[in-house]
């Protein structure tokens, strides 16, 4: 679903690329992300996000004109912990952002088994990336896109030792993010593999009445708490207000087998009617497979998370019993690919809900 292309006459009128938009890297210099390598994509088109390099070339903030897209967390931006995959260590530096990388090898809660143990969704988010490069848009040839490409590398000896390489592209005039990811088992056995993209979504988008957008068949998680919200007699294809219930660990997940259309592509996301924004995601059905929801609006703590995955985050235990957890053979590969779009043209906002069956 492409988004309406913004057309540029800078011809004799700008010099410098910045005065449009292009790829800006720095370091944090304060807090808890000090030293912390950042990179700042704006596609002059009324997005703009911020690339965390150090944390899995992870995307934190997302902004379309003056909306903020993406939910934070209270700290923010931290350091990365490559040690951290213990218990539910991830937590403490879980940044939230527009997308958050679970795996490579887990996606889940902790867990521990004669495979070995496991913290809270893998390491992944926490591996600090090695630039490839950085590509610019150019003025004088015409060319608009722009990208940075990473790689990490979860690694160990004894293994598992799994490499992402990733690429993040947009061009000039357009709202929209593409992820190019490729997932390879450079070590000599074979290595158990999950990935999730944690889509953390916050206000202004999501707000009471938000439209959750996905067209498929939903099913509660299983808990107590989510089963009050994922059933027949409750909305919970629409957000609510913050909830006094979902103070501190309150929450509800559903896991969603979302109908793609006639070429393999999922259409998911999130409506604000009131704000006439919308944001869009596309991706393979045949690479993630698998969708859960994440409903946690507590009072100051208030997020929607779409998240697409090889598996629901089940961890890789439960995937395991289920006959449904993916291996990599020395050497293979694995691909996966997103586009975000930012839409706020009334025609493209219907063929959206139109796809996801809204």
């Amino acid at each position: 679903m492409a988004a309406k292309k913004t057309q540029f006459d800078w011809q004799g009128k700008v010099i410098n690329l910045s005065q449009i938009g292009g790829i800006e890297t720095s370091v944090l210099d304060d807090g808890p992300g000090r030293g912390t390598r950042i990179a700042w994509v704006n596609t002059g088109s009324g997005l703009r996000y911020r690339v965390v390099i150090d944390r899995g070339l992870d995307i934190v903030d997302a902004f379309y004109n003056q909306h903020s897209l993406a939910w934070l967390s209270h700290a923010g931006v931290t350091a990365a912990r490559p040690d951290a995959n213990k218990g539910i260590e991830w937590l403490w530096t879980f940044a939230g952002g527009l997308l958050t990388t679970c795996g490579l090898t887990h996606a889940g809660g902790p867990e521990s088994d004669p495979f070995g143990e496991r913290g809270l969704h893998g390491r992944a988010s926490n591996l600090p990336a090695q630039v490839e490069s950085i590509i610019q848009p150019n003025l004088t040839t015409g060319k608009t896109d722009m990208s940075i490409t990473a790689v990490m590398r979860e690694s160990c000896v004894f293994g598992p030792n799994l490499e992402l390489r990733r690429t993040i592209s947009s061009t000039l005039g357009e709202p929209t993010i593409h992820v190019y990811d490729v997932v390879t088992n450079v070590g000599n056995s074979r290595t158990p593999h999950m990935i999730l993209y944690h889509c953390n979504y916050g206000w202004p988008l999501v707000d009471k009445g938000t439209q959750i957008v996905w067209k498929g068949r939903c099913e509660s998680r299983g808990l107590a708490m989510d089963n009050a919200i994922f059933n027949e007699q409750h909305d919970f294809r629409t957000c609510q207000g913050p909830l006094e219930r979902h103070r501190g660990t309150g929450e509800a997940c559903g896991f969603i087998d979302v109908t793609p259309d006639d070429n393999g592509m999922c259409t998911v996301g999130l409506y604000n009617a009131r704000l006439s924004l919308a944001v869009a995601t596309r991706y393979k059905k045949k690479q993630l497979p698998s969708l859960a929801n994440w409903q946690h609006w507590g009072p100051g703590e208030y997020v929607t998370g779409l998240e697409p995955g090889t598996n629901p985050p089940i961890g890789q235990g439960k995937a395991r019993e289920m006959k449904q957890l993916i291996h990599l053979d020395p050497g293979a590969s694995r691909t996966y690919e997103l586009e975000i779009s930012v839409l706020t043209e009334t025609r493209e906002i219907r063929k959206f809900l139109k796809a996801a069956g809204r």
